[in-house]
């Protein structure tokens, strides 16, 4: 049954409407009073007259009294007058030395008064105080229970989520199956804590959800709150840090103690790393505001205990930069990591999102996953509407494999500049470049399969040859690198094979595959001169939290070997891309002629000009094209 006071609807109540009301009537009476006493305040009506006048009645000696008011005005009555009739009033427009005697000589009755305020010289005087006056009031009355956040910084600004509406489950999470298993232990103690209590277990304080952006942290700790059925708040890590000194410890205190009273709950933080970073790594130092913020939830996680029903999640895409205080036993104890989808779990992903989607019968979830290696479900999501965007463009039913296909292309290649003026010579030196790196991915054995090359710009790229693996993969062999470094050549040795000097489009692909061959010797350890040893550990300030130089920990001997063997990777991929190039001479220009007749080109097109043997889709294997 309801309790008394829901049985019955109930007004909704408006806040503080007593007290408008009450400020309503105190205006209007305020207004009242002010118009009897300077608008109804006059009795007597004056009759505004010339000073020749005034000189007249004088000089007929008719002026009974008069009171000269700051020397510039007179007031007065004339004699015989009864009631309001014979008062006038008159402005002095000159200085009139014998005014004084004439009026003496004529025995008028004289006064003196200062100038009296008109109503709106008041008004405009009494003004500024009135509104000061108002805004101090308004502000108290909002910082007493007003619908603003005046004088309220220190409050927390976390969102709270309620049951209402529709909730988020496990269900609509796709793959992360080993996270979501980590989670079921939290959901579990919140639908039950006396399952883990009875066994003396505690329940982990904190839980870390580490992952790079895109891949689905926020939405799994919703699905924690939605799985477990209770509250939810939501706030971000920039959100504690203000101007104002001392707000996002306040934050802090306020945030854990609407969890207390909202237990059983979820305390969600995104972004953590916005907050948690290493300390002493600040401008600041040790009075840094984002500092003393982080020494507030230290504490505050240190002070409530696990019984109290509060769950306390946060995400970051870098916890190497969060301060060793955060990640010990007894506040965050448990990280769990929110991998990239690997290509069954993108295939899940594009089920899901593509729910709401018209499809055609064409649409091959299978076969777009395989094609989009490397990519985070929040890149699927927007693949999906980049698509369905191209069909409404298009006036089509439904989506169909060809705007999934430009969906991908745009994403991982850039937008299609197909408007682009390009002259024909650099047209035709743009499809030998990229014929010479699409012709190699036939002869490599270790490179991945090509996928299509094209000659119309997209992004900042005049052309571009994208190759797609056939299936995931989580570490290279050094013979992949190689076979890549020596594709990234193929252009430059094209255009040096055909026009004997080369272009500025190679700037790319030589740092590129420059890049790659120091990570080779310098990272990997894949120079045989050198051996696995690693030379030089990145310069990281936790505070910019970003790469910005490399420090050189080896002697100038062993910087020259380095050099040396970066430069025998280099020299190497480039001969072995000069040699293919000239001995498949007459391939790359049957490629380039006809890349510029259709400007794009896909596998299957390529192998049947060229005459090379269809590759079967599920093998995983490249077929020669020797």
């Amino acid at each position: 049954m309801l309790n008394d006071q829901n049985d019955k609807p109930q007004r909704p109540s408006v806040p503080g409407g007593n007290a408008n009301r009450f400020a309503l009537v105190f205006l209007l009476i305020s207004v009242a009073l002010f118009g009897f006493f300077f608008f109804g305040g006059e009795s007597k009506s004056k009759t505004e007259i010339p000073y020749s006048s005034f000189v007249e009645y004088l000089d007929r000696g008719e002026v009974d009294a008069v009171k000269i008011v700051n020397a510039r005005s007179i007031e007065g009555t004339l004699k015989g007058s009864q009631g309001d009739t014979g008062v006038f009033s008159t402005v002095i427009p000159y200085d009139d030395p014998a005014l004084m005697n004439d009026l003496r000589r004529k025995g008028v009755k004289v006064s003196g008064a200062d100038e009296s305020l008109s109503p709106m010289r008041m008004i405009l005087e009494l003004l500024p105080w009135f509104i000061g006056f108002g805004f101090i009031w308004f502000m108290f009355r909002q910082a007493q229970g007003g619908g603003n956040k005046a004088f309220q910084f220190g409050k927390s600004r976390a969102k709270r989520y309620l049951d209402s509406g529709r909730k988020i489950t496990f269900a609509d999470v796709a793959g992360q199956e080993e996270a979501k298993y980590e989670l079921q232990e939290v959901v579990a103690f919140l639908k039950n804590p006396q399952k883990f209590t009875k066994m003396g277990a505690k329940i982990p304080k904190g839980v870390l959800l580490v992952g790079m952006p895109g891949t689905g942290k926020t939405l799994l700790a919703k699905a924690v709150a939605g799985e477990a059925g209770v509250a939810y708040f939501h706030m971000s890590g920039s959100d504690f840090v203000e101007m104002f000194v001392g707000v996002g410890a306040s934050r802090v205190r306020d945030l854990f103690e609407q969890g207390r009273k909202s237990a059983p709950c979820i305390i969600f933080i995104d972004e953590l790393d916005a907050v948690g970073r290493t300390r002493g790594a600040g401008y600041g130092g040790g009075h840094d505001e984002r500092e003393q913020t982080l020494n507030q939830m230290l504490v505050e996680m240190d002070g409530f205990d696990s019984k109290d029903g509060v769950i306390l999640l946060a995400a970051t895409n870098r916890p190497d930069v969060l301060d060793p205080a955060l990640l010990r036993p007894g506040r965050f104890d448990r990280q769990v990591v929110v991998a990239m989808p690997d290509i069954k779990e993108r295939e899940a992903i594009l089920r899901i999102h593509a729910e709401k989607v018209p499809l055609a019968q064409d649409v091959d979830f299978q076969r777009i996953a395989r094609g989009t290696p490397g990519t985070s479900g929040a890149d699927i999501a927007n693949l999906v509407n980049e698509a369905a965007l191209f069909a409404a463009r298009n006036d089509k039913p439904a989506v169909d494999t060809a705007d999934f296909e430009e969906a991908r292309d745009k994403i991982l290649m850039g937008v299609a500049r197909k408007s682009m003026v390009i002259s024909e010579k650099e047209r035709r030196m743009t499809a030998f470049h990229e014929a010479g790196h699409a012709l190699l991915h036939y002869y490599l054995k270790n490179a991945d399969p090509l996928h299509k090359v094209t000659i119309i710009p997209r992004g900042r790229a005049l052309g571009l040859a994208l190759s797609l693996p056939d299936e995931d993969s989580y570490s290279r062999t050094k013979g992949w690198i190689a076979d890549r470094i020596t594709i990234m050549y193929g252009g430059w040795a094209a255009e040096k094979l055909f026009y004997a000097e080369t272009t500025t489009g190679t700037k790319q692909d030589i740092q590129q595959a420059s890049d790659l061959a120091r990570k080779m010797v310098c990272e990997w350890g894949m120079a045989e001169e050198l051996g696995p040893i690693a030379y030089g550990q990145e310069d990281e300030p936790i505070f910019l939290g970003k790469e910005i130089a490399r420090r050189k920990d080896y002697s100038e001997e062993t910087a020259e070997r380095i050099d040396s063997s970066v430069k025998k990777i280099l020299s190497k991929s480039i001969a072995e891309a000069e040699s293919l190039l000239a001995e498949h001479k007459e391939q790359l220009e049957k490629l380039a002629e006809q890349l510029i007749l259709k400007e794009t080109l896909v596998d299957e097109e390529i192998r049947i000009l060229l005459g090379f043997p269809s590759r079967a889709p599920s093998s995983g294997q490249e077929p020669s094209g020797a």
